[in-house]
């Protein structure tokens, strides 16, 4: 009668008929009908009959063997394959419950731990029962996933997947279970995961599924605050200037004012004032974390979220009819409107106004005959100030009367997502009054930082694109020597640090933030562009979203549009930057041209666009 084996291999046990044997190796017939060898070490077992008769009980054998009740008899010492079948079937097992307790044994390897061939022990307690409840958590969650998904499948949202939703589609935990369903039911259904989600509602507002993505990723803790209470500050001395601020209507952060006065030389005196949150911040305090996290503000058409909690900007802010804390520029300024004389001081100023640029602006007008009589309070001051701003801009090489107008937009979303879009010529008289003060006051504070060998963020332009760097150099783009942002504290946190450097100079005791040469300067620096540049990109994201709205709801079928680049293009009266088809391979950057709408595609925030044919040049310059 043939000889058979029973043997292992690569973890499944087989039997074979024994053709040849040596010490070391068997020579064998498989079921298969295929010779091969066998490795002695791998044989447990040889026995005569049907080979397939024999294996085929000892897996039944194996299937019906209580493995709770193996464990038990086991023991905690090491024990053979044979003893466990002697103490499970009693004192004479057969072969085949020989087998059937090997086949048991090697599948739980939870309970028993394979020490050597045939050689097995039971596996702790305490580590068997960690492990069993493990499995029972498996197959509960499996279970889980698999009730989401035919939810997903029936079209109805889970509300646990539902609660996740924004995290599955922006940020998701690829080792949830809601993740693992979620994207299960969408190959299922062959949808992308946003796609499903849209299918079953659980997007129904774009532009809040855009701001859940970016909140996910920038503000992953959320954009509340913690402790927000203000420290006691220092006893400050009173200007003796009257302050008024210009801003937009909507500006609930008001960083700077502006002052002027006429000295008994006849000379005028500018005063620039600046909130001054720096003064109540210590390094490494929650404040400080919270303004380093954060960076800056972020604006866009609908929202913002603010650099500081409301009780800060309410506490700094320079709202009319209060004192407030400031660090002051102020600029002695001679007949020919040249300054000559600067000093600075940290004081509290008397807000008079706060001026808003559209009430304002259709009554400022300085170039045109000026009247005894204001139509708004200190537009006087204002038509003295513009005539400065001028002369400082000739003084800069930057006076050009004849250049394009650029252009300001307002978005803002009415009821049921109706859109109205405002345009505004950007570098009109009271944005020339403006911005060159600030310039004034950035200049004139960088300087300082730099002969005084203070470290800062400076804004620099030595050639190309303007940067940001430590180091004082030229900003040939506003033809100065020097230049850094001071003026928005409660906005940037660039600004922050300028100001707490600034203060080591100009507030006793106060020593500077960083070293000029601080490692976590650069850190600080590369933190803010970065964050600063994500933030613009959100902003300009929801603008061109908004945009396409604004151009489905006035059903516009034909644009106006100038060239930036190849097939770049502005698109003229809207703050939406797109890509256009057929643009003529000769047409040059800054032409107008005609383009006709062929599609919006709201969920990807993009446009088709063909060209028509080139118009005329315009006042209108997007460039």
């Amino acid at each position: 009668m043939s000889k058979h084996l029973f043997y292992e291999e690569s973890g499944q046990f087989k039997v074979a008929t024994i053709v040849q044997q040596n010490d070391a190796t068997y020579l064998v017939d498989t079921q298969h009908g295929k010779r091969a060898k066998v490795k002695a070490n791998n044989v447990f077992l040889t026995f005569e009959g049907d080979a397939a008769a024999f294996l085929q009980t000892a897996q039944t054998q194996a299937a019906e063997i209580d493995v709770d009740l193996l464990w038990s008899v086991c023991g905690e010492e090491e024990f053979s394959g044979q003893t466990a079948a002697q103490e499970y079937f009693g004192n004479n097992p057969s072969q085949t419950n020989q087998a059937a307790i090997l086949i048991a044994l090697f599948a739980a390897p939870m309970y028993f731990y394979k020490k050597a061939k045939g050689i097995f022990k039971a596996a702790p307690e305490e580590t068997l029962r960690q492990a069993l409840a493990a499995i029972e958590r498996k197959q509960q969650q499996e279970a889980q996933i698999a009730a989401w998904v035919a939810e997903l499948a029936e079209g109805r949202l889970p509300e646990a997947v539902a609660a996740d939703l924004p995290a599955l589609l922006h940020a998701p935990d690829k080792q949830s279970l809601t993740y693992k369903a979620f994207t299960k039911a969408a190959e299922q259904q062959k949808k992308s995961p946003f796609g499903l989600a849209q299918a079953l509602g659980g997007v129904p507002s774009l532009p809040q599924y855009f701001l859940d993505g970016f909140l996910l990723k920038n503000f992953p803790h959320g954009t509340g605050w913690g402790d927000v209470s203000l420290p006691s500050m220092p006893a400050l001395p009173q200007a003796a200037a009257m302050a008024f601020s210009i801003d937009d209507i909507n500006t609930t952060e008001v960083d700077d004012a502006l002052s002027l006065q006429v000295l008994p030389n006849g000379n005028h005196l500018i005063g620039i004032h600046i909130a001054a949150p720096a003064l109540a911040m210590e390094a490494g305090d929650y404040m400080e974390a919270q303004v380093f996290a954060r960076q800056s503000a972020v604006y866009y058409p609908s929202g913002k979220i603010t650099m500081l909690p409301d009780e800060w900007v309410a506490a700094f802010s320079l709202d009319a009819g209060q004192h407030r804390p400031a660090v002051s520029l102020y600029a002695e300024v001679d007949a020919d409107y040249k300054v000559v004389a600067t000093h600075h001081q940290v004081e509290a100023v008397w807000i008079s106004e706060n001026l808003r640029i559209q009430n304002i602006e259709p009554l400022f007008l300085p170039q045109q005959a000026r009247s005894q009589t204001e139509a708004f309070p200190h537009q006087t001051q204002m038509n003295w100030l513009y005539d400065f701003a001028i002369a400082q801009q000739q003084a800069r090489g930057k006076y050009d009367p004849t250049r394009p107008p650029q252009y300001d937009y307002g978005i803002v979303v009415g009821d049921q997502e109706h859109v109205s879009i405002s345009v505004r010529e950007r570098g009109a008289p009271i944005d020339t009054v403006v911005s060159e003060l600030m310039i004034l006051a950035n200049s004139t504070w960088a300087q300082m930082l730099h002969e005084a060998e203070v470290g800062g963020l400076f804004r620099v332009q030595p050639a190309g694109k303007v940067r940001m760097s430590t180091q004082s150099e030229p900003h040939i783009g506003l033809g100065l020597q020097h230049y850094a942002w001071f003026t928005s504290p409660l906005r940037r946190a660039a600004d922050y640090i300028n100001q707490k450097q600034l203060l080591s100079l100009i507030w006793p005791d106060t020593p500077p933030r960083f070293a000029p040469k601080d490692g976590m300067l650069f850190a600080a620096l590369r933190d803010f562009e970065s964050t600063y540049t994500v933030y613009a990109d959100f902003q300009r994201q929801m603008e061109s979203y908004w945009s396409l709205v604004y151009v489905q709801q006035q059903q516009l079928n034909e644009l106006n549009a100038v060239i930036l680049k190849e097939d770049l293009v502005r698109i003229e009266g809207l703050p939406l930057v797109a890509r256009a088809s057929g643009i003529p391979v000769d047409a040059l950057p800054k032409s107008r041209i005609r383009l006709t709408v062929t599609g919006v595609d709201l969920n990807q925030i993009s446009i088709g666009l063909n060209y028509l044919n080139a118009i005329a040049p315009s006042p209108i310059d997007a460039a």
